[in-house]
């Protein structure tokens, strides 16, 4: 894969299950269905996002969606 920098767009999609324990390398997230979404920013910080609406793309890197918290459904890792 060549360098990719974070203004260009991503180049793959894959469906997200959240997990409390997996890794995920996501340089953005689509939410299908409305809710909250905790997250592990690529800084390593822990965050929840709350009242996400469906539709929506959240622009932050991810490394982990949490499935403690997270009510949003149909989660779309961009890479």
């Amino acid at each position: 894969m060549a360098n990719i920098t974070p203004t260009e767009p991503g180049y793959d999609a894959v469906a997200v299950t959240p997990s409390d324990t997996g890794a995920i390398s996501a340089r953005s997230l689509y939410i299908g269905g409305a809710g909250n979404i905790k997250i592990v920013t690529a800084a390593g910080r822990t965050v929840t996002f709350v009242g996400l609406a469906a539709g929506s793309m959240l622009p932050m890197r991810a490394t982990r969606v949490f499935s403690t918290d997270t009510t949003a459904t149909n989660i779309v890792a961009i890479l």
